[in-house]
């Protein structure tokens, strides 16, 4: 549902630029699906919940608990995204990933005008191909270490989830080293073996939905239950130290 708000206040917004009126419309529909997506992530908070305190319940909707356990949800997926993207952005400065890319788009600009004007670039053949290798090595270099950051902080956001389930803190939740530290007590082994068991069952579930066209349909009531399932089994992960 919130999907299909944001999509229509997105078409609605473009539509603004063409009956001014759709500004208004599409930043509401915009504004609904925020609160609905936050309602859901609130909501799959409380899943966490009941796996860590090991409740065979299905948690009811509490729908203003859910709406602020969802924004507070927002700001610690908003945080641990800028750390990793900051360290990233830290490491591609350092090699020099701006500076390369900005000598090899002057050397073709520079190239592109001399074959215009008739002058012989054979010369700057040479300092464009270093020039195109020390961006390479320095993209490489950036993306692997911001593949290895971004996974682990991946596993630091899902620990600050289950803390911010387990405490309601949203203090509690933005504390990383406390969260590594749960990562630890539960042990790392172990937490990779779950989540990439979560991401095989999704994947196989999802790639049985779309292989098999009539059971597409069905795609509308699995998906949530796979994301409680999700949920639930990072409770239940957690609740080893809770």
């Amino acid at each position: 549902m919130a999907g299909a708000f944001a999509f229509g206040g997105f078409v609605l917004y473009i539509g603004g630029f063409i009956v001014p009126e759709c500004f208004m419309w599409g930043g509401m529909a915009c504004i609904v699906a925020m609160i609905i997506g936050w309602i859901m992530s609130g909501y799959l908070i409380s899943i966490i919940k009941s796996g860590i305190d090991q409740d065979d319940k299905v948690p009811g909707f509490v729908w203003w608990d859910n709406f602020i356990n969802g924004f507070n949800n927002f700001v610690v997926a908003i945080v641990y995204f800028i750390i990793p993207a900051f360290i990233v952005f830290v490491v591609a400065y350092l090699t020099n990933v701006f500076g390369n890319f900005m000598i090899v788009a002057q050397g073709i600009m520079l190239q592109a005008e001399g074959s215009y004007l008739g002058y012989s670039t054979s010369f700057m053949s040479g300092a464009i191909s270093q020039a195109l290798i020390n961006l390479a090595i320095s993209l490489a270099t950036t993306v692997a270490i911001g593949v290895i950051v971004f996974v682990i902080f991946a596993f630091f956001q899902t620990m600050a989830q289950a803390r911010l389930a387990n405490t309601g803190s949203l203090g509690e939740a933005l504390n990383v080293m406390e969260a590594a530290k749960d990562l630890r007590r539960i042990g790392i082994g172990k937490v990779i073996i779950v989540v990439l068991l979560i991401i095989i069952v999704v994947a196989i579930v999802n790639m049985i939905l779309s292989i098999i066209p009539f059971l597409a349909i069905l795609s509308f009531i699995i998906t949530p239950y796979l994301a409680i399932f999700a949920q639930r089994a990072i409770g239940l992960l957690y609740s080893d130290i809770a």
